[in-house]
């Protein structure tokens, strides 16, 4: 089985293809001043989720070459750190000036001067290095830190200000209104190159150590015949988490990519998935159950009764029940039905399986399966063993297995579960008191059910394959997959 299964997920786990119709990106991290192992994976995590961008991660950009930039539009940059080497730089220059694009996020415009190299642990303390010129023409400004020489480019105390736009008929601020509020670092007193083309300002009040004039914080670089976007915000994810970053920064990064902008003036917020209802009540779970839908489109129920009491088809589009109840209303019993019977989606999970015994409609052909609490049409009834050391392997090709591929994992063993012959196996352990499907597709053809008898406690919770698994099941079964 566990060979069979593995020779099938090589087949069906193929790398993931860049998708062509999306703005490519390439994101350069990995040595920063500031925390760049949270604000990295939020900045992908806004482009991700708009929509119209494919992201790729470089945490250690010294090496890459032109070969490893051509497959993308643009290049953002959350790094500050030593440079790179001639080759790779001269890689950036190109690829810019070839007409790609390049957005420089708050520290990023700091590094490659004369001032000493900052960085994390890796960075030798006072270590100094010559300017990369280019890279200030590129910015459009570079940071004065060397002592003796005015102005001196910096910060003063971190506040709430107002960035206002002086120029809003360029595409990244037309139809924008005209400030937005920003938490941040406010950068002062930059040495501007000739040729910039300033978007937006902030005051910077002398209340918090500033100038007392305005300050450049977002602007435009024409670089030959490509495209650079700074921008002075950004200095942790609760900064990144404006509104007003937000939007800029991903109008900003289309410009830099295409020189157009396609982005509402108003973003709307990211799709969440199917409307998900999760029932629960009549046996008791550990809380880390809530992290398997984080970032997900969801509502609790904590009893049946509470779930179906009204006609639910137009709220939810999948039903995940980790419920364990016998009895349940003649309403709600009508209401569960035509949610099912109207084609929405089911996911049975773990001791869900044991639900509504004597509702043969529900277990064998919604379910396909049930758990026996005590012996009857001449079966024993179904034994559960704690914290079994359990290896489960896929059994078919299937958008639930996806690329979850064998798992390991220490769980809850049901054994002796009636299962329907109807069924398509998912997934099959060889543990002693299973011996059998752990996961399955019903055979009910009026709706999409999915059953996982695994994920007892927080072991099972919080397994990376366990929560993959859960995932597919509920995008399989709101028809998304």
């Amino acid at each position: 089985m566990r060979v069979l299964s593995s020779l099938l997920l090589m087949a069906a786990t193929l790398a993931a293809q860049p998708d062509p119709n999306k703005i490519k990106v390439l994101i350069f991290s990995g040595w920063n001043n500031h925390e760049w192992r949270q604000t990295t994976p939020y900045l992908k995590g806004i482009l991700l989720d708009s929509g119209r961008f494919d992201v790729r991660v470089q945490e250690w950009p010294a090496g890459a070459t032109a070969r490893t930039l051509e497959p993308f539009d643009t290049i953002v940059l959350d790094y500050c750190g030593p440079r790179w080497g001639e080759a790779t730089e001269a890689a950036v220059e190109n690829f810019v000036r070839s007409g790609k694009g390049l957005v420089v996020v708050h520290a990023a415009s700091y590094p490659f001067g004369t001032a000493p190299v900052l960085g994390d642990h890796m960075t030798s303390a006072g270590r100094t290095e010559p300017p990369w010129m280019e890279y200030r023409k590129m910015v459009g400004a570079w940071w004065q830190r060397e002592e003796g020489k005015k102005p001196y480019t910096g910060h003063g105390d971190r506040h709430s200000f107002q960035v206002k736009f002086t120029d809003r008929s360029h595409p990244i601020a037309r139809g924008l209104g005209e400030s937005f509020w920003a938490t941040d670092e406010l950068y002062e007193q930059f040495i501007m190159m000739p040729g910039v083309k300033v978007l937006a300002t902030a005051f910077d009040d002398t209340r918090y150590k500033g100038t007392g004039k305005d300050e450049p914080i977002l602007w435009t670089v024409d670089y030959g015949c490509g495209r650079v976007f700074h921008t002075a915000l950004g200095h942790n994810v609760a900064a990144m988490q404006e509104p007003g970053f937000v939007a800029t920064f991903l109008r900003g990064a289309q410009w830099a990519a295409s020189g157009k902008v396609t982005l509402g003036a108003k973003l709307e917020p990211p799709q969440r998935g199917p409307r998900l209802l999760v029932v629960t009540g009549g046996h008791e779970y550990e809380t880390s159950f809530y992290t398997l839908f984080e970032g997900m489109n969801w509502e609790h129920a904590t009893t049946n009764e509470m779930a179906f009491h009204d006609d639910i088809r137009p709220k939810y589009d999948v039903l995940l029940l980790y419920d364990l109840h016998q009895s349940i209303t003649d309403q709600a019993r009508k209401n569960l039905r035509d949610f099912v019977e109207g084609g929405k989606g089911i996911v049975v999970l773990h001791h869900a399986v044991a639900d509504y015994n004597d509702w043969q409609w529900w277990y064998r052909d919604v379910v396909g399966g049930r758990y026996l609490l005590k012996p009857g049409d001449g079966m024993p009834a179904s034994t559960y063993k704690h914290d079994q050391e359990m290896f489960v392997a896929p059994a078919m090709r299937h958008p639930v297995v996806g690329d979850v591929g064998p798992m390991h994992l220490i769980d809850e063993a049901y054994g002796g579960v009636w299962v329907s012959k109807g069924v398509k196996v998912l997934l099959a352990s060889d543990h002693p008191d299973v011996r059998g499907p752990v996961a399955w597709i019903s055979p009910y053809d009026k709706s999409r059910v999915a059953v996982i008898l695994l994920g007892h406690d927080h072991v099972a919770h919080e397994n990376a394959a366990f929560r993959q698994l859960v995932k597919n099941a509920i995008a399989w079964s709101a028809g998304k997959n």
